[in-house]
């Protein structure tokens, strides 16, 4: 079984399971390797697949009028994600912003490195589905773009 298909596996029983934490723990050579990991989940995007992600968290106080339309950039891992290269620096890209497919619009940090995600299309930024710093799972939307 593959890296990932052992991922995607273990997420599904963790979701199935309603399990939130993590802590892992192995032994190497030159010590003992101890991480404790909390998994923030998607917020009800599996419920309620009309409503943009942004938008879940007030599903129930407030009626969605506005449907996402447009191309969803994905989060190719687990990871946390930052909308610029560095604290305090201008943000790769910001809403209605005109973006070209391999433009850089997002870091993902996963295993303490920073992997760049690259727009794969032309367009407009319609809509910015995250927040810097936040916690971002697999296939995860990040950007809305036009």
């Amino acid at each position: 079984m593959s890296f990932r298909a052992t991922v995607e596996s273990m997420s599904k029983v963790m979701d199935d399971m309603g399990i939130t934490e993590l802590d892992l723990e192995r032994q190497f050579l030159f010590g003992l390797y101890r991480k404790h990991i909390h998994l923030s989940k998607q917020q009800a995007a599996a419920v309620m697949p009309n409503l943009p992600i942004a938008d879940a968290k007030h599903a129930h106080s407030e009626p969605a009028t506005e449907r996402v339309s447009g191309y969803a950039l994905k989060s190719p891992m687990v990871g946390v994600v930052y909308m610029a290269p560095e604290p305090g620096a201008k943000p790769f890209t910001s809403v209605g912003a005109s973006i070209k497919a391999g433009d850089t619009v997002a870091l993902v940090e996963a295993m303490k490195t920073f992997n760049p995600i690259k727009s794969d299309k032309d367009g407009v930024v319609k809509e910015i589905l995250v927040s810097d710093g936040a916690a971002v799972e697999f296939d995860q939307p990040l950007i809305i773009i036009e």
